[in-house]
């Protein structure tokens, strides 16, 4: 179970402590076992500070203590302190990825077959989408929402959403379509044919959950074989 440790601390030499932690980091490179760390400044006490280090495990967290640098460096640093930091230790009961909940839902809503006005909830007025397929971007969600339309009255299609790697205010999803065509699409008429084609998508999301951008990577040249459209062209 991933457990978090929040170290509170208040001090006004800060730039030394930021220091020693760089160093700490140097020094125990390959061995340590905190997976991520934050520092966070109090905007009402500039000199409250509250460090937040996530770990695998309880058990990783106490070998991550057990370091000889850990030991040092922290010795260090309560040295720099105003007082003695206090500590609290968490296991995590819960832990939401917000972004990529969106992304996942985006995807859902995309293929379900209710009012697209539900993106809004979603996607931002000045959504800007990059489609290597397109002449030129979708810019706002009006031109986003065009699109969509485009490929719902093409197809009846969903998606199976494989992985999703998210990092700061980035999504990764990689992701399977599967669709029947049951439209004109691009000037190829309404065949019944079930096609699917895999993809990638990286959506970059705003501080509040909406996704502002968004960046397509898919075998359109696939699809379109299935289609028939490239029947011509290979005779």
């Amino acid at each position: 179970m991933t457990f978090v440790q929040l170290i509170d601390c208040r001090t006004s030499r800060f730039d030394e402590m930021n220091r020693l932690m760089d160093t700490w980091v140097e020094q125990t490179q390959g061995r340590r076992t905190a997976t991520h760390t934050t520092i966070a400044k109090d905007r009402g006490d500039a000199s409250h500070f509250v460090e937040i280090v996530e770990f695998p495990s309880y058990e990783e967290a106490m070998r991550n203590s057990g370091l000889p640098e850990t030991d040092r460096i922290f010795r260090e640093v309560v040295a720099l302190c105003d007082e003695m930091p206090t500590f609290t230790d968490l296991e995590v009961v819960r832990d939401e990825q917000l972004y990529a909940h969106t992304a996942r839902r985006f995807f859902e809503t995309l293929a379900g077959s209710g009012e697209l006005s539900a993106l809004g909830e979603l996607v931002a007025e000045e959504y800007h989408d990059h489609d290597p397929a397109n002449d030129q971007d979708a810019v706002g969600f009006d031109a986003m929402r065009q699109e969509v339309e485009t490929w719902r009255g093409a197809f009846d299609f969903g998606f199976t959403i494989h992985e999703q790697i998210a990092q700061g205010d980035r999504v990764c999803t990689r992701w399977t379509w599967n669709g029947t065509h049951v439209g004109d699409f691009f000037g190829i008429a309404a065949s019944g044919k079930r096609v699917t084609m895999t993809g990638t998508t990286i959506h970059r999301c705003a501080p509040d959950g909406r996704i502002v951008e968004g960046w397509w990577q898919y075998d359109r040249l696939g699809l379109m074989g299935q289609l028939g459209a490239l029947d011509a062209l290979e005779q």
